[in-house]
């Protein structure tokens, strides 16, 4: 339910418990009867009740809000330490790749298609964003993988990660 709906039918239940308890009020000094007077306050209630959940769900929902976007400010500030203790081991790496690409004569287009591949993109994603089509970027991708002698962009990306992600003899070592 949004913003404006809970709104709403905020007021249209408002507008019965005002409607009704102005009704009971008129009917109290016109001197109905006793089970016509429960009945339009059971209805009342009912209508009071209403705006006690709207209101109860909106301020939940309110309180749900801001936790998250502590919890989503917390995340990206962890995020953005990460990246500047980070900066100058992935400007190092990034620089090896490049150095890696260039040993295996990759083209400049090659270049570019290995690294959207090593972030993980697909053949598609790499045609949208070189504005080639896809069979391009599959000849392309099957020609990086000729000049780095490996099989697919599995092993492409095996070949920079490998070494960079063994566990420390620490905690190798250690028993389970």
């Amino acid at each position: 339910m949004t913003h404006r709906e809970r709104l709403q039918i905020l007021t249209i239940f408002t507008a019965i418990a005002t409607i009704v308890l102005i009704d009971l009020g008129i009917d109290a000094l016109e001197g109905a009867k006793s089970l016509h007077l429960l009945t339009e306050g059971i209805i009342g209630l009912i209508a009071l009740g209403g705006i006690f959940l709207i209101m109860r769900e909106s301020i939940t929902l309110k309180r749900s809000l801001e936790e998250q976007k502590k919890s989503s400010a917390i995340l990206a500030a962890e995020a953005q330490q990460w990246k500047s203790r980070s900066k100058k081991y992935l400007e190092g790496l990034g620089n090896a790749i490049e150095e890696q690409l260039d040993h295996w004569k990759l083209t400049p287009s090659e270049k570019e298609v290995a690294f959207l591949l090593l972030k993980g993109l697909g053949l598609k994603e790499v045609a949208e964003i070189r504005k080639t089509t896809e069979k391009t970027a599959r000849a392309q991708a099957i020609s990086i993988y000729a000049k780095a002698g490996v099989t697919g962009r599995s092993e492409l990306s095996a070949f920079f990660l490998e070494d960079l992600l063994t566990p420390r003899e620490s905690s190798a070592s250690s028993p389970e």
